[in-house]
């Protein structure tokens, strides 16, 4: 690994560990509202997008119980602080178990940035950035 992506790790590393901790003491809409203060409005190229994702999921692996949640909020808050737009999709799992599954993405410009596919869910809502 080079010395910009261990410090990017690093950083991403400081962002789960800020939001996993946001969304243990505060509300979502709290945390969200803290993430999305950042003016977003250009779209970040497929690089970015990669870079983001590896860097929040590697970091991720760091947090206890850094869900999905935690990861489209971290890599949302990452993608802002660049510029670039982000929105977080929440659905539920399609099914006819009597549990609902509650799943989140991050969504960048059409594409799935984390979370893994939206095959098999219900689109609730999306949380877009500024």
């Amino acid at each position: 690994m080079s010395g910009s992506e261990m410090i990017f790790l690093g950083r991403c590393l400081l962002v789960v560990a800020a939001v996993r901790l946001g969304l243990t003491l505060l509300s979502y809409n709290r945390v969200r509202s803290l993430v999305t203060r950042l003016d977003a409005r250009q779209c970040a190229s497929m690089g970015e997008l990669r870079r983001v994702a590896w860097g929040v999921a590697a970091a991720a692996r760091f947090v206890p119980h850094a869900t999905c949640l935690t990861q489209a909020l971290s890599g949302q808050y990452i993608l802002a602080r660049q510029g670039n737009a982000s929105k977080i999709r929440i659905g539920i799992e399609r099914g006819t178990g009597e549990q609902l599954k509650a799943h989140a993405w991050l969504v960048s410009d059409n594409h799935i940035v984390l979370g893994g596919s939206i095959d098999g869910f219900a689109h609730l809502v999306d949380h877009g950035s500024r």
